[in-house]
């Protein structure tokens, strides 16, 4: 028993020297092998986020979605600091709104990203009677950025967005095909130069994008309260559906 047991470990040594000795010669004559990887991964989602329900909720089938990303200021675990601006905080001060609007929180020490952005919408559009003609994504400096991100992943699932003094990449932007997009930013705004804004508006207008730039000539870092306090925006975001969209229309996915 012990001699067949020395041959089959003798065997597998030699197979294991041969198939490395293969391997060693394979990359010696290309210097580089194609390989591939096939696999899935899962990663654990954790996100805190303020709900909002239109006050006659349950007396239609769907609703319009509005997700509001805040900027660095808000990030954290207490949800009342999401209050401080934008929709949350127009809810808090009684302004109803003919959307589902959910405000996540950043956690500390991070950005948006948006592998969590996409698990939540998802949630959302499983649990609260969501039209997925109309989602609509928002944010404010961080926030906007965020959004523009985004945009940049799941454009095809959008109606709209509404970047407001954020920045974004301008070399991948195009990607989002004619997804309606309505820019504000500050003139005078000394965090995220209104460059960052007009670089990310150059850009889709030289692809032929979809794109409106309002800039407050006066206003400095803070041109979200103008924004949203504006109700042309509320009403040019219900005008948009994502079944309007031509690029979509042509490649529907």
């Amino acid at each position: 028993m012990k001699t067949i047991k020395f041959l089959f470990a003798g065997i597998s040594l030699l197979l294991l020297v041969n198939g490395f000795n293969t391997a060693q010669t394979e990359i010696k004559m290309k210097r580089q092998i194609e390989k591939n990887i096939q696999t899935t991964y899962t990663a654990k989602i954790n996100l805190n986020y303020l709900l909002y329900l239109p006050k006659d909720f349950d007396s239609k089938d769907k609703w319009p979605l509005m997700i509001f990303l805040h900027g660095s200021g808000e990030r954290g675990n207490d949800l009342e600091l999401v209050k401080r601006n934008g929709p949350p905080k127009l809810v808090e001060e009684g302004k109803d709104f003919p959307f589902v609007i959910i405000s996540p929180q950043c956690p500390n020490g991070t950005r948006w990203k948006t592998e969590p952005l996409i698990a939540l919408l998802d949630e959302a559009v499983k649990d609260y009677k969501i039209d997925t003609n109309r989602i609509y994504i928002t944010g404010l400096s961080m926030g906007g950025n965020g959004t523009w991100k985004l945009a940049n992943e799941i454009s095809n699932r959008l109606a709209a967005i509404i970047p407001v003094c954020g920045w974004g990449d301008s070399f991948t932007i195009c990607e989002i095909g004619d997804l309606p997009v309505w820019v504000f930013h500050g003139k005078k705004d000394p965090i995220v130069p209104i460059k960052k804004a007009q670089d990310m508006v150059d850009a889709l207008k030289f692809c032929k994008g979809n794109v409106e730039f309002t800039v407050y000539p006066d206003a400095g870092h803070d041109s979200w309260t103008e924004t949203y306090n504006n109700p042309e925006v509320y009403k040019w975001l219900l005008e948009h559906t994502r079944d309007q969209r031509k690029d979509l229309k042509e490649n529907w996915n």
